[in-house]
């Protein structure tokens, strides 16, 4: 059985440029209320991302933008059960600080805290701050990431690394106490170099596809690279939920948000995909299915939302769910607070596939 996340939104008005969408700042405030009802309902995880520069536009989408590490501390300390997972982008941190500050909120947590590594492919976001290592570093970035790995990994495990590498160097490094409860790791890899990164050293993909279609041919060639590591790693597919109370009502939301796509946003972030020197990725895909596609579409990444009637919303998540190596998937909504509470009202029930996760069922029997 699948189990349910959150993406969490860490910047402004989530994912839709859009001027018609719901627009809001990211707040602590709001991201703990959405955390603790997707806890409530028996969501078995939330993540958050990381972004050092928006996208402009007129609704300056991204262009506030809260810490992930900073906020998933915050939310391990006012939830008991949730799975948290916050992103780090390495070219930005050293490896030895993030593994003592995972091993950190890995107490704060009591064992609920994980890791999306974030190779990294926005040049505006770290060029501004004189991070970027050239354009050579779209064809090495996944080599950088697994010496970032190797070293969190000894770290984690003795509490000291000795470290020779190519973009590393450490002598004799100490990082104590090491995490009591094991670290999982995320990556959203798509190319073949990121999915070889993925059976290395993650536990899960993250982006695995937004419809049936697309999670079984992410998950085979996911599947198909772990089995040369012969290590066990599942998916998360995504799904961004635009609930109606008929189908018709659902698409007439998507409509609105379509006629108010922010171009200038959607242009700029497009444009970053398209510096991209990888032709096998998720970057050439988006900025392909911009290039033909017949309007604008204003939700993240130029594909289409899971819209419809509860019914229908059930029915596609369970097609998603039985696909074999999903072991996740990772929800975003227009509007997260009346979206969860609509979903946990009219759509969990009706899953048939998708599972609370355990402790949720446990505390239902008991209760």
């Amino acid at each position: 059985m699948t189990e349910l996340g959150v993406f969490l939104p860490i910047g402004n008005n989530g994912w839709i440029l859009s001027e018609t969408s719901p627009q809001y700042l990211p707040t602590f405030e709001l991201n703990r209320t959405i955390t603790q009802k997707a806890e409530e309902l028996g969501f078995g995880f939330a993540l958050s991302m990381v972004k050092f520069r928006g996208y402009g536009g007129k609704t300056m989408h991204w262009d506030y933008c809260m810490d992930s590490m900073a906020l998933m501390t915050g939310l391990a300390a006012v939830t008991n059960n949730i799975r948290l997972y916050a992103s780090v982008s390495p070219i930005t941190m050293n490896p030895a600080i993030v593994a003592r500050m995972a091993a950190s909120i890995d107490d704060i947590s009591n064992g609920r805290f994980g890791i999306n590594i974030v190779a990294g492919w926005n040049r505006s976001e770290y060029e501004q701050m004189g991070l970027w290592r050239g354009e050579d570093f779209y064809s090495y970035r996944y080599d950088y990431a697994s010496e970032f790995m190797e070293v969190m990994r000894q770290l984690w495990a003795t509490g000291r690394c000795t470290f020779h590498g190519q973009y590393f160097d450490f002598d004799d490094c100490e990082c104590l106490p090491t995490p009591q409860h094991g670290v999982k790791i995320v990556s959203a890899g798509q190319s073949p170099r990121g999915k070889k990164f993925i059976s290395d050293y993650a536990d899960f993909h993250f982006g695995a596809g937004s419809n049936q279609e697309e999670v079984q041919k992410s998950n085979s060639a996911l599947l198909n690279a772990a089995a040369t590591t012969q290590r066990k790693v599942g998916a998360f597919a995504n799904a961004m939920i635009v609930l109606g109370d008929t189908d018709a009502d659902a698409m007439r939301k998507v409509e609105l948000y379509t006629q108010g796509a922010d171009i200038e946003a959607i242009d700029f972030v497009t444009g970053q995909y398209a510096l991209d020197t990888a032709k096998d990725g998720s970057s050439a895909a988006i900025v392909e299915r911009r290039r033909t596609a017949e309007r604008v579409s204003p939700f993240y990444g130029g594909g289409t939302p899971m819209a419809g009637s509860a019914e229908t919303v059930a029915r596609k998540l369970d097609e998603m769910a039985v696909v074999k190596g999903t072991d996740g998937i990772m929800l975003t909504f227009d509007d997260f607070v009346e979206g969860l509470d609509r979903f946990g009202q009219e759509v969990m029930p009706l899953l048939q596939h998708v599972k609370r996760a355990d402790y949720a069922l446990t505390a239902g029997a008991n209760s």
